[in-house]
C-alpha cells in the first residue's frame, strides 16, 4: 500500500494499492500490444492526441494546485507548474517532426539507403515528487509522440499526478493500454526491468535510486535514462551584477523549500564582492515566509517529508559545530518537523557534508574565492554534475570557465531552468543519458538501417 503523507500536517492524504508482480506483468503485456497499432498512427495525429492530453491537464490546474500543496507541500501563490509543463510538451512536439525524420543517403536508380528511427517499444517512466508534472513530461510526451507506450510510476509522495495524467490523456485520445498509471513496489519494478518488460528505463530520483535500476537492468541490454543527485554550484565574478546575482542564486537555492533538481547547493562568490553578496541573500532569505502552503501569503513551504527536513537539519548541525556560520535565526513556524527554516552559511569548507553531500533543502553555504582557477577547482570537487552558474558581464569568460566544468549544462547569469532546445543531462553520479531537446527523442527511439537494392 503506498500510502501519501501530506507535509501539511503529517496526516495521511492518499493510499493506493500496489499491483502484484503478475497484475504488473499484464499491464505491460497490454502495452506491449497496443503499442504497434499507436505506433501506425501517423505522427501528427499522435501529436494532435498528446498535446490535447496537455491541454486537458492544464484545464485541471484549479484543482491541481491546491493538491500539489497537500502532496508535496508547493505554496499555493506559485501556481502549479503547467506553465513549464506546456512549454516542454509543446516544445517537443515542435520538433518531432525533424528530429524523428528519416535520414536518407541515397535514392538512385541503383539503391536505396537510408537511416529510419523507431521506437523502443514500452518505455517505463519512474517520476519524482519534487516537480512531478515537468519531470514526467519531459519523457511521457516525447515517448508517446515517437510511438512508443509508456508505463508511468509516480513517486508515492505525488499518487495523484500519475493518475490525473493518465485520465487527462486517455480523454484527448492516447488509448489506454498505450500510457498507463501504475503504482508498483521496488521489488515488482526492479523484477520487471530484469524480466526485459522494458525497451527503455526514465529515472529521476536519488543515487540510490539509479544503482537500483542498473543492477535490475544488467545483462539485460535495456536502454536506461538516470538523473540522479546534484550539488548544483554557482559562481559570482568580480565583474558580475551582485544584485542579479543574490536574486537569482538565492532563489535557485530556496525556491519549492529547497527541493528542486538542479537547485542552487553551493555558492563561489570573488572575495572583493563577497561581504556584499552575503549581506545581500541574507536580507532576501530573512523576507521569506514560513507557513502552511494554501495560505496564499507562504512564501516557504514545508518540505515534502519530516524526514527529508530531519537530513537537512543534521547537515546545518554538523557544519556550525565545525566552525560555519548560520545568518538566519530561527522562524518561528519551524516546528522541528518538515516546516523548516531556511539557512545561510559562511565559514564553510568542502570538509564539511553541507558543501559535499545533497542537501535537497533550503540551505545554501557561501565561500569566497580568488579567481576564476579556485572557483574551478571547487566547482568540480563534488561527486555530481547537474548544472552550474556563472555570473559575469563576459560571455566569452563564461564559456571559457563553463568549458571546464564537470556538468551538463553552464548557465550564464541564471540558474535552476530547464531549457527544452537543450538536452537536459549530467555527468558522474548525477547519472547518464538526456532528456529533451532532439537527442531526447534519439535516446527513446533506436537507429534502424535499409540498405535496399533496386532490381
Amino acid at each position: 500500500m503506498i500510502r501519501c503523507i501530506s507535509p501539511i500536517d503529517g496526516s495521511v492524504y492518499a493510499t493506493r494499492e500496489t499491483l502484484s508482480a503478475q497484475a504488473a506483468s499484464d499491464a505491460v503485456e497490454r502495452a506491449r500490444e497496443a503499442q504497434a497499432e499507436w505506433a501506425a498512427l501517423p505522427l501528427d495525429d499522435r501529436i494532435s492526441r498528446v498535446m490535447a492530453g496537455v491541454a486537458a491537464v492544464g484545464a485541471m490546474n484549479d484543482d491541481i494546485v491546491p493538491e500539489l500543496a497537500h502532496q508535496m507541500g508547493r505554496p499555493v501563490r506559485y501556481g502549479g507548474e503547467f506553465g513549464g509543463f506546456n512549454e516542454r510538451a509543446a516544445y517537443m512536439a515542435d520538433i518531432a517532426r525533424d528530429a524523428l525524420a528519416e535520414i536518407e543517403i541515397e535514392d538512385s536508380d541503383s539503391f536505396r539507403r537510408l537511416i529510419k528511427r523507431v521506437p523502443h517499444g514500452v518505455v517505463l517512466v519512474v517520476a519524482p515528487w519534487n516537480y512531478p508534472y515537468m519531470t514526467a513530461i519531459n519523457t511521457v510526451a516525447p515517448a508517446l509522440i515517437a510511438g512508443n507506450a509508456v508505463v508511468l510510476k509516480h513517486a508515492s509522495q505525488t499518487p495523484l499526478v500519475g493518475e490525473r495524467m493518465a485520465n487527462a490523456f486517455h480523454g484527448a485520445g492516447v488509448p489506454r493500454d498505450v500510457f498507463q498509471n501504475v503504482f508498483l513496489d521496488h521489488e515488482t519494478t526492479s523484477g520487471l526491468i530484469a524480466a526485459k518488460a522494458f525497451g527503455f528505463v526514465n529515472f529521476t530520483g536519488s543515487v540510490g535510486g539509479g544503482k537500483a535500476i542498473e543492477r535490475a537492468a544488467a545483462g539485460t541490454f535495456t536502454g536506461v535514462g538516470l538523473e540522479l543527485g546534484g550539488k548544483d554550484p554557482g559562481y559570482v565574478c568580480d565583474d558580475a551584477d551582485l544584485d542579479a546575482a543574490a536574486e537569482t542564486l538565492i532563489d535557485g537555492a530556496m525556491f519549492n523549500s529547497g527541493q528542486c533538481c538542479c537547485g542552487i547547493e553551493r555558492i563561489y562568490v570573488a572575495e572583493p564582492h563577497f561581504d556584499a553578496f552575503v549581506e545581500r541573500a541574507v536580507a532576501i532569505v530573512r523576507s521569506y515566509k514560513l507557513g502552511n502552503p494554501l495560505d496564499t501569503n507562504t512564501t516557504l513551504g514545508p518540505m515534502a517529508h519530516a524526514r527529508f527536513a530531519q537530513e537537512v537539519r543534521a547537515q546545518i548541525s554538523e557544519a556550525v559545530a565545525d566552525g560555519a556560520t548560520a545568518h538566519i535565526d530561527t522562524f518561528a513556524e519551524d516546528d522541528g518537523g518538515a516546516y523548516l527554516s531556511p539557512q545561510i552559511l559562511t565559514n564553510v569548507t568542502h570538509d564539511m557534508r553541507v558543501m559535499r553531500d545533497e542537501s535537497f533543502g533550503p540551505v545554501v553555504g557561501i565561500m569566497p574565492v580568488k579567481d576564476d582557477a579556485e572557483a574551478l577547482r571547487l566547482m568540480n570537487d563534488s561527486h555530481f554534475g547537474l548544472t552550474a552558474s556563472v555570473w559575469t558581464a563576459d560571455t566569452e569568460r563564461a564559456e571559457a570557465i563553463g568549458d571546464g566544468i564537470e556538468t551538463g549544462t553552464v548557465f550564464m547569469n541564471r540558474a535552476d531552468y530547464l531549457d527544452p532546445a537543450l538536452c537536459w543531462t549530467g555527468c558522474k553520479d548525477t547519472g547518464r543519458g538526456g532528456g529533451l531537446s532532439v537527442i531526447g527523442y534519439h535516446n527513446l527511439t533506436r537507429p534502424k538501417s535499409y540498405h535496399l537494392k533496386k532490381a
